[in-house]
């Protein structure tokens, strides 16, 4: 006699009240246990080690290799469905606590056995220590730690002392920098793009013309309709998943690469800090699709006889569109110099450095006062010479030098004060 409702059924939300509704069952994603991490010796804390790529022991050093295998960029994708993303799985797969800091309002998660109480991105103490929330999507992939703090101190000494526009005393400051390592939400985004575009586009000619009996030449231009099309596949373009993260430094740092993807494991983050996105899937995926849309219409425009055009237009479809949520590795620094407070972050694969330093300013006008006083003495001196009637006609090219002395001197003057301003303002 046959069961009502059948096996592997569930009940799901009816439309007409009164009447019951059953649906299969959904299959079960597959989730990984919560764990914690102790040492199999002394039952001390662990944590990951980016010197050996493993758990290492805090209190007797026993090292435990990596289980898990490079997969680089085979990590499995997933499309724009609602299925698979209501099959994902939520949480960090261990139990973590959120630091909410209200100094700059963001949230990052540690360790429970942490005792930080500082927030990595402005320095402030001003944190509170809440349950971690498990509603957010757990990410698929990771790029591990490779670069060590240790290797941070000695890239940022390097980093301080490569401009003659910084203050001396900065120097100490790479030595007694905290980097706190911790890893970055980003979104992965893969899509093929077919586009057709049409444009007006600019040809000049020279065309003789006869006035008054006289020949002239003149160039004219004429406009011709252009078309073509463009197909363009766009593979694991990258979006920051962080509203806390500068991006202009990221753009600066970037440079990760994604062949050194790994399965997420929660053995990874043992030991360090992990944001969750702030910017989900949709409006990262907005963001994903007008960069795209900039590289194809780059791409469009190359194909024109001429750079040179009016009247753009193009159509664009997306196919094959997939995405991937993966954490990155950065370390964070926060310092104070004066009354003021720099970051610096670094890549944790490359260890690339990008960060914001201060500009001692008594040295950039000490030595733009420097670099025209040629000028201004050639000057000088071209005028002595040119009020000499005997000597006037090397006052001519005394003054030329002069100019040609001050030119330098004032592009030399902007290059510097831009890239002080770049310092100021990265």
């Amino acid at each position: 006699m046959m069961t009502f409702p059948p096996d592997n059924y569930v009940l799901t939300e009816s439309a007409v009240s009164g009447i019951e509704v059953y649906m299969p069952r959904p299959p079960k994603e597959m989730q990984q246990e919560v764990v914690e991490f102790h040492c199999p010796q002394c039952d001390a804390t662990t944590a990951y080690s980016a010197e050996n790529g493993g758990l290492t022991c805090t209190h007797c050093g026993h090292y435990e290799a990596p289980v898990q295998e490079v997969v680089g960029k085979a990590a499995v994708e997933f499309e724009f469905t609602v299925e698979t993303i209501e099959r994902a799985a939520h949480g960090w797969g261990i139990e973590r606590k959120e630091l909410s800091c209200n100094r700059c309002g963001v949230h990052t998660t540690i360790a429970t056995d942490m005792l930080t109480h500082t927030c990595p991105f402005c320095g402030s103490n001003q944190v509170v220590q809440v349950k971690a929330p498990q509603d957010v999507l757990r990410p698929r992939f990771l790029v591990p730690f490779k670069t060590t703090e240790d290797n941070c101190r000695q890239i940022t000494a390097n980093w301080l002392q490569n401009s003659w526009m910084l203050p001396k005393d900065l120097q100490k400051l790479a030595r007694t920098a905290e980097f706190t390592p911790i890893y970055i939400p980003f979104w992965t985004f893969d899509a093929h793009a077919s586009a057709y575009w049409r444009a007006e586009v600019a040809h000049t000619k020279q065309k003789t013309v006869w006035s008054g009996g006289r020949r002239t030449t003149k160039t004219v231009t004429e406009w011709r309709w252009e078309s073509g099309n463009v197909e363009q596949f766009h593979d694991d373009l990258l979006v920051n998943g962080s509203n806390q993260i500068s991006k202009v430094l990221l753009r600066q740092m970037r440079g990760y690469d994604l062949q050194e993807l790994v399965p997420y494991d929660a053995s990874y983050l043992a030991g360090m800090q992990a944001q969750a996105y702030d910017i989900g899937l949709e409006e990262a995926w907005e963001l994903g699709r007008d960069a795209m849309r900039q590289r194809t219409k780059a791409a469009c425009r190359t194909q024109a006889t001429s750079q040179r055009m009016r009247n753009f237009s193009m159509s664009l479809d997306f196919s094959k569109e997939t995405w991937r949520y993966i954490l990155l590795p950065l370390y964070l620094a926060t310092y104070a110099y004066g009354n003021e407070r720099f970051q610096v972050m670094i890549n944790g694969q490359s260890g690339k450095i990008a960060g914001q330093r201060p500009v001692d300013w008594r040295k950039v006008i000490g030595v733009t006062a420097v670099s025209m006083l040629p000028a201004i003495l050639l000057g000088l001196l071209s005028l002595y010479l040119s009020n000499n009637v005997a000597t006037a006609d090397v006052g001519v090219p005394v003054g030329f030098v002069a100019v040609l002395a001050l030119i330098g001197a004032l592009v030399f003057i902007i290059r510097a004060v831009q890239t002080a301003l770049q310092m100021d303002d990265a």
